[in-house]
């Protein structure tokens, strides 16, 4: 049975992927029903759901610790919710010049190189929801 948290982190989830997060929801419910469940009632129900900050400044610090732990496949998702949330290319770009000097100028390259196959792929409008999912 779902719970309100449940449907709070599907929610959030929506707000920020748009239909690409329901894509990989349902992806994941095929691999792991129990592991989907707890991304939406804990992450995405619990931790952005909570106030304090905007969903905006949120993503920010996601996109930092992306780039930090080097989780690529995991950044390019964030950037593309970042996008959908708001954020100008160049404001990504800015983050990634922001982390240099903290997390390293290779984790920051590697960071802006990823972006920059999600600009890519925005620019030729194949941002949808298997896109970058693999």
């Amino acid at each position: 049975m779902e719970s309100s948290r449940y449907d709070e982190g599907l929610k959030k989830l929506l707000e920020m992927e748009g239909e690409a997060g329901s894509a990989v929801i349902e992806k994941m419910k095929l691999i792991s029903p129990d592991f989907t469940r707890y991304l939406l009632e804990f992450v995405f129900g619990e931790i952005y759901a909570r106030p304090g900050l905007d969903i905006k400044t949120k993503e920010a610090v996601t996109i930092a610790g992306m780039v930090t732990l080097g989780a690529t496949l995991q950044l390019k998702v964030h950037v593309k919710a970042a996008l959908n949330l708001g954020f100008t290319e160049q404001e990504i770009v800015e983050m990634f010049l922001q982390l240099a000097p903290i997390v390293g100028f290779v984790r920051a390259m590697d960071g802006l190189m990823a972006a920059q196959q999600v600009f890519d792929e925005k620019t030729k409008g194949e941002l949808g929801a298997d896109k970058g999912q693999e």
